[in-house]
């Protein structure tokens, strides 16, 4: 008896290390949530060069989808609630805006017999709309923008479905500014955005 309650647990614990290391499949649906972070790599130009321009730092809720195209191949959506920036010249805050960055991405993800660890990496597009803008100095206005996303990650099976994820994106993001309709130049926001949550595989 007490041999065959040892086979079992035996067999139950593996079965569960299986389940764990499992890779993903064709028509799998991975969604995540967690923690995201934009933090700008601000370049300005023209007037706002001379204003010494920044963008800060923004934190906010993000969350990812994956749907597996193939067992290594599956396309990814990023979105998020709002993140707000603080806008500053030579170090002081002179406004602040709002913006949202959903990025659709193709998504590589290979087959590794790495236990419960899945990496990726991915390539897709960004669209950033501004909104909410307010400076100090006058009616601020920033362009929308459109650009190429880079990313790369990995998610970490936990036990059944549920998981642990970490990811980073880097987007080619421009907008252009204008000051009581009037342009002053443009910033290149370029981005990093790390992002780190749980998710959970249909």
């Amino acid at each position: 008896m007490k041999n065959m309650r040892l086979s079992v647990a035996v067999a139950v614990g593996l079965a569960s290390l299986s389940s764990l290391s499992q890779a993903y499949e064709a028509g799998d649906v991975i969604l995540r949530a967690g923690v995201a972070s934009v933090q700008p790599d601000a370049k300005p130009h023209g007037t706002l060069d001379a204003l010494n321009v920044d963008v800060d730092n923004g934190t906010a809720l993000g969350i990812t989808a994956s749907y597996m195209l193939s067992d290594e191949i599956s396309v990814g959506l990023l979105v998020a609630s709002p993140f707000k920036h603080d806008i500053t010249s030579n170090g002081r805050k002179i406004g602040d805006a709002k913006q949202l960055p959903p990025t659709l991405s193709l998504q590589y993800m290979p087959a590794l017999d790495l236990g419960g660890f899945q990496p990726y990496v991915g390539v897709g597009i960004n669209y950033t709309t501004f909104f909410e803008e307010d400076s100090t100095l006058g009616e601020l206005e920033l362009d929308d923008s459109w650009g190429i996303a880079w990313q790369a990650g990995f998610d970490y099976q936990l036990q059944n479905q549920w998981l642990v994820n970490a990811a980073v994106w880097n987007i080619d993001l421009e907008t252009d500014a204008k000051l009581n309709g009037a342009s002053v130049g443009s910033v290149d926001i370029d981005p990093w955005v790390y992002m780190v949550g749980v998710g959970y595989r249909f």
